[in-house]
């Protein structure tokens, strides 16, 4: 079995849950925030539909500098305007990403990843650290903060590893 291979049950499984969390966001609160330095609802789902795309650059290049020196910072994506739009966002990256991790082989998952900005190094390791470490359990914590919004908003948690408690006592 090749690193891919043992990696994508895991990313399939992640962005399953992803989607039942994404489906609960609620159209007519996406201004919403917990606070004034927390992101609204619209920005956290964004986030976090984006962040599967990071695996497709993660395994298309050797590196990336997201402020380049003398160059312009990589603009963010739109903000979504409906949940419609944070899950196609999520279908279409989450499929670019398990394209590039499906072809990869072991050579291509250990070889070595540099995140940068301005030129300096922020980290390098193996692609497959990255996409567990940097993308994987980056996703896996701000959808964990969304289902905190979900809660606030007195909105069902969907339940990710078991039920949750809107399930149990549903």
């Amino acid at each position: 079995m090749t690193i891919s291979e043992a990696f994508l049950p895991e990313f399939d499984h992640e962005i399953e849950n992803t989607r039942r969390v994404l489906e609960r966001v609620p159209d007519d609160k996406l201004g919403w925030r917990p606070h004034p330095k927390s992101g609204t609802f619209a920005w956290l789902g964004g986030h976090v539909a984006n962040l599967p795309i990071w695996a497709k650059m993660t395994m298309e290049s050797e590196s990336f500098d997201y402020a380049p020196p003398g160059g312009s910072q990589t603009p963010p994506p739109a903000e979504p305007k409906t949940r419609k739009e944070l899950l196609e966002s999520l279908e279409k990256n989450a499929q670019a990403a398990r394209t590039e991790i499906t072809k990869a082989d072991d050579d291509a998952m250990l070889k070595p990843w540099t995140l940068l900005k301005g030129g300096q190094t922020l980290f390098t390791m193996p692609r497959i650290g990255v996409l567990r470490g940097m993308i994987l359990n980056h996703l896996i914590h701000h959808r964990g903060e969304l289902c905190v919004y979900l809660r606030l908003n007195d909105i069902p948690v969907p339940g990710l590893y078991g039920p949750s408690a809107d399930e149990l006592n549903a």
